[in-house]
């Protein structure tokens, strides 16, 4: 009995060893500014900023390589509070990169016609989308920060942006090309 307690206890010591030396051997540096810029950023992962997600644009803004400006979903309140932080003049919101939509719109599927082709889970970048392959899909609208990523993969255009109240729907589906006669 005290042999195994022993043996334990060694694997245990030399266990402990190597996880604290991976910790310190590879440990990711990080920027304490470009966390905080990430932490002001909305987190919808929307890449209208023409980058793939909050904290890579978090990260380029700490290094000036982009303006404050880029973020349509965090709008001029999120420019304020960069300009503060980062004692900047502020900007107004670059609308090359979209509008802030003036209520909260999130997807939702008209599940009836959804073929379950799992394309709009794919691109959703908050897995606000959830189904399986063949069967209808439906969105977790808290998750849901209305992006429109979803949007173009659906080959059935079931997708629609509504107003998180229903009693304003707001919709932006995406119109069917026509047809060349």
């Amino acid at each position: 009995m005290l042999q195994a307690m022993l043996t334990l206890g060694l694997l245990a010591g030399v266990l402990g060893g190597v996880l604290g030396y991976a910790a310190v051997r590879l440990r990711v540096n990080s920027d304490p500014l470009a966390e905080r810029v990430d932490a002001l950023l909305p987190q919808t992962q929307c890449g209208q900023c023409r980058y793939p997600g909050c904290r890579p644009y978090a990260e380029a803004i700490v290094r000036g390589e982009v303006p404050i400006n880029r973020c349509p979903p965090g709008g001029e309140t999120t420019i304020r509070e960069l300009a503060d932080l980062l004692d900047r003049d502020p900007l107004p919101l670059d609308t090359s990169h979209g509008t802030t939509p003036e209520v909260r719109l999130v997807a939702r599927i008209d599940e009836p016609a959804c073929i379950g082709c799992t394309l709009c889970i794919q691109a959703c970048p908050v897995d606000a989308i959830v189904g399986a392959q063949g069967r209808m899909h439906t969105v977790i609208e808290d998750e849901c920060t209305g992006c429109e990523l979803c949007l173009d993969p659906c080959p059935v255009d079931c997708i629609e942006l509504q107003a998180a109240n229903q009693s304003q729907v707001m919709t932006t589906r995406r119109q069917a090309e026509p047809v060349p006669g």
